[in-house]
């Protein structure tokens, strides 16, 4: 199963979501992330969490939904509210769920509230993302709409 983990800049959010997915994923499963708007970079924080927490940064790019190496079977959409961001829709025959998260490339502050701001979009992403892994996955896949009600509940945990 593929997922695209999607989001406007393709430099924190999904990036984060896309390397922490595949960090933990069993056999079968693998993430992708994009943009609809990419940013051309991966934001340094993140790779620097992303480091610092154990999980290779190798490969990941900031990429164009336009250009994915795979056709995905589910759409996570990452994007946040606060700063009244526009949340791409990707258009296809696929499952999608949003699990907002508010954007931490915007985050002002100390560097030490900066730094949190990214730790919190990971935390958040990180604890929905096993929750997801701990679903019977192998059952759910052969029942869309249990699945796709597990998403959406999934898409509303916080650390």
């Amino acid at each position: 199963m593929n997922v695209l983990v999607l989001c406007t800049g393709n430099s924190c959010r999904s990036i984060l979501g896309e390397a922490t997915f595949n960090h933990l994923a069993p056999a079968g499963w693998h993430a992708v992330s994009a943009g609809s708007k990419p940013a051309g970079y991966v934001h340094p924080r993140s790779l620097a969490l992303l480091a610092r927490e154990g999980i290779s940064t190798e490969g990941y790019h900031s990429k164009s939904w336009d250009s994915l190496p795979v056709t995905p079977d589910i759409v996570i959409t990452v994007c946040g509210s606060a700063a009244g961001e526009t949340c791409p829709a990707y258009l296809g025959p696929v499952m999608r769920a949003h699990w907002g998260v508010e954007d931490p490339a915007h985050a002002t502050g100390t560097e030490e509230e900066i730094d949190a701001a990214f730790m919190h979009a990971y935390r958040v992403l990180r604890a929905r993302i096993e929750a997801f892994f701990a679903l019977p996955l192998e059952q759910l896949v052969n029942n869309p709409i249990r699945l796709k009600a597990e998403l959406d509940r999934i898409g509303t945990l916080l650390p």
